[in-house]
């Protein structure tokens, strides 16, 4: 829950005062707060219903947050924000495929987990490269090194998600009444 609270404060540092240090150091908290509970909850057998829905709902609303605001910074481009999101979205409308079928969504792959560090990493990168530092030319490109690296394995694994629904959708039809 305190991830998500830094949503705003979040968005107000990066898009109000320009505060992009306190920003920065919201984001990478929110990262490590994130790793730290998983972790906990794993090492203590103490997961949740709740928490197995809002962490991805909170990591989806942290990259959507900063994307948004990324383009209204002009420190990525809108169609690049724009694959980004339209992914979650699309694979948002393949959900009711599984739970109209009485099946859970379909576990998360490899590829996709890889994706998510690349985009989690490029991201607090690219905000680091704002600031008027030695080495922000070089962030600058390993932030967009990532970023693109991330978009490519997000859309591929769109497909390989896309693919999953298509046929647990047929297989389905194909065994029905």
């Amino acid at each position: 829950m305190i991830r998500l609270a830094g949503v705003p404060l979040f968005l107000y540092l990066l898009l109000g005062p320009q505060a992009d240090g306190w920003a920065l150091a919201v984001l990478m908290l929110s990262g490590f707060t994130d790793w730290a509970d998983g972790k906990l909850a794993r090492l203590l057998n103490q997961m949740s219903r709740l928490g197995a829905l809002l962490d991805p709902f909170v990591d989806r609303l942290y990259v959507i947050s900063t994307l948004v605001a990324f383009v209204l910074r002009d420190i990525i481009p809108w169609w690049l924000a724009a694959i980004l999101i339209g992914r979650d979205l699309i694979l948002a409308l393949t959900l009711p495929v599984y739970r109209r079928r009485g099946l859970p969504p379909p576990d998360v792959i490899y590829l996709g987990k890889a994706a998510t560090f690349a985009l989690m990493f490029a991201l607090p990168i690219l905000l680091a490269a704002q600031s008027d530092w030695a080495g922000a030319s070089i962030a600058n490109a390993w932030g967009y090194a990532l970023l693109v690296w991330g978009t490519v394995l997000y859309v591929w694994t769109a497909g390989i998600y896309i693919a999953k629904a298509v046929g647990v959708a047929r297989a389905v039809a194909r065994s029905g009444p």
